[in-house]
């Protein structure tokens, strides 16, 4: 089955899509303690567009010096500026600005994940308008959130229970959402009176620098966040440095493994938001072309680079064949294109490593029994960018490479299932339990079926995922919860006080 192209080569981007400058002041510095500065070292990280694999743009590269000097600056604002200290409604407040800002930034931020890892400009358009929103959430939450609880203690007549912020942060953050996935880091750490030091991805630095220079813009107090591009060394010194008291990374579990391990010899706090090998269950009472069809739509997405996408597929056996043939045949049409066409569906991987990475997991599929039903290759007509057909394959086996390693490409396995036990035990079978999905008509079927799945999310007949109802995974896929109000509490500590007598303002309980 051939995959349709919307055009050969580059063309069909906008003439001025990539005549339009890096939207950012200073990719050449650092934002260090309210600062952008020079860093210690001459090394660049060199961003590349994936589309055309041409040059984009430069990127300060720091060092071990200049690590040492972010960590330094959070350390003397959580200690000394007095931030933890302001009442959350005061924090709250520069919440709000920062979301207003972001959102005036909407548009050069959107071009910046275009043009460093392929998303779909007409994705990144409205995702991209929507982070001020997660900013403002946890603003929000500064009027009703307990911070402080009031306990009738055993001894003494005033007792409570405190939430006060933990401290330093380390944020490191993956290049796939680089700016959705730091708000839901930096939104709640600011909030709670926590300060920052943002680690962006060499990849995609972009973003996390947009966020730094709207911090610049309204005036947030010196040291409250930092933000830097680091290799792997350096970032593995954000995590070891005494003065940091959390970190919070999204990546994957490969590495979360050795933060984790970093972490517990120093007993610092961490959450992990890590990788995914995720399930849907086709139920035999659902329609398998409705399934098909929102399933390869729903791994468009990123051009199939998230960690939570559905790439299991478990159905019957009886209905598998019919099945992964639907399937192929509406991913093995999804329209390939330059990212920045509005008519293209999937786009190009984000680097040429990626790329590698995915046929690497194409041919172990491959050599490993499973058959391929479409895609597989490079798209015909795309001499020059990281794409890839949108591939299907069917009979996989549930032990197999493709069936158990996160592949992060666009790339869907069809497993055959005896029964809705069956399917439930194979759903189950694997190191990740990030995100899940039921297709079934019986709402009650689906919540059933639900309850058992070894997943942080589960959803129904699609792919669903809500922040304000909070992320994260079982096993491999980490450790924690990102968004909602489960993702403000990593970011405190609870202190109980007990006094012996009541403090100015308070009245006695009941």
């Amino acid at each position: 089955m051939s995959t349709q192209v919307s055009v050969d080569g580059s063309a069909g981007a906008a003439p001025s899509a990539r005549e339009q400058p890096v939207p950012l002041r200073h990719p050449d510095r650092l934002f260090i303690d309210g600062r952008w500065v020079a860093p210690t070292t001459a090394s660049t990280f060199a961003i590349i567009d994936p589309a055309t694999e041409e040059l984009y743009y430069r990127a300060a590269e720091a060092g071990a010096e200049d690590m040492s000097l972010a960590v330094a600056a959070a350390r003397r604002a959580f200690d000394s500026s007095g931030w933890p200290q302001l009442a959350p409604a005061e924090r709250a407040q520069w919440l709000h600005r920062i979301a207003d800002r972001l959102r005036r930034r909407a548009a050069d931020a959107s071009q910046l994940w275009t043009r460093q890892v392929g998303v779909l400009h007409s994705m990144s358009k409205g995702s991209i308008e929507r982070i001020g929103a997660s900013y403002d959430y946890y603003a929000d939450l500064a009027a009703d959130f307990p911070f402080e609880v009031r306990h009738r203690p055993n001894q003494g007549p005033f007792g409570a229970v405190v939430r006060e912020p933990i401290g330093v942060v380390g944020a490191i953050v993956a290049w796939n959402t680089p700016m959705s996935l730091a708000a839901h880091k930096v939104g709640p750490a600011l909030l709670a009176g926590c300060t920052v030091v943002l680690k962006a991805p060499p990849e995609a630095p972009g973003e996390a620098y947009v966020l730094a220079e709207v911090a610049e813009e309204i005036g947030l107090p010196a040291g409250v966040l930092n933000v830097l591009t680091a290799d792997r060394e350096v970032s593995e010194l954000l995590v070891r440095d005494p003065r940091v008291d959390k970190i919070a990374f999204t990546g994957s579990s490969a590495a979360g493994r050795r933060i984790a391990a970093v972490c517990g010899d120093r007993m610092a706090r961490f959450t992990l938001e890590l990788g995914g090998k995720s399930p849907a269950i086709v139920l035999d009472d659902y329609d398998l072309e409705t399934a098909a069809r929102s399933l390869a739509a729903a791994e468009c997405t990123l051009n199939g680079q998230v960690c939570s996408s559905l790439t299991r597929i478990i159905v019957s056996r009886h209905r598998h064949d019919a099945f992964a043939e639907a399937l192929g045949s509406f991913f093995g049409a999804v329209r390939i294109g330059d990212p920045f066409d509005p008519d293209a569906q999937l786009g190009p991987l984000a680097m040429e490593r990626q790329r590698d990475r995915v046929e690497g997991f194409v041919a172990k599929g491959l050599a490993e029994g499973a058959r391929l039903v479409t895609g597989g290759g490079r798209p015909e007509g795309f001499e020059r960018g990281y794409y890839l057909q949108p591939t299907v394959f069917a009979g996989v086996d549930n032990g197999s490479t493709i069936a158990q390693e996160e592949i992060f490409g666009p790339v869907l396995s069809v497993i055959p299932a005896d029964d809705e036990e069956h399917a439930i035990q194979l759903a189950n079978e694997t190191p990740y339990g990030l995100n899940a999905s039921v297709f079934t008509d019986d709402a009650d079927r689906a919540l059933r079926v639900a309850r058992r799945l070894r997943a942080g999310t589960v959803g129904h007949n699609g792919y669903r995922t809500d922040p304000a109802m909070g992320f994260g995974g079982f096993k491999q896929s980490g450790i924690g919860r990102e968004g909602g109000r489960d993702g403000l509490l990593p970011y405190l500590e609870s202190k109980t006080l007990i006094l012996d007598g009541l403090p100015t303002g308070y009245d006695p309980l009941d």
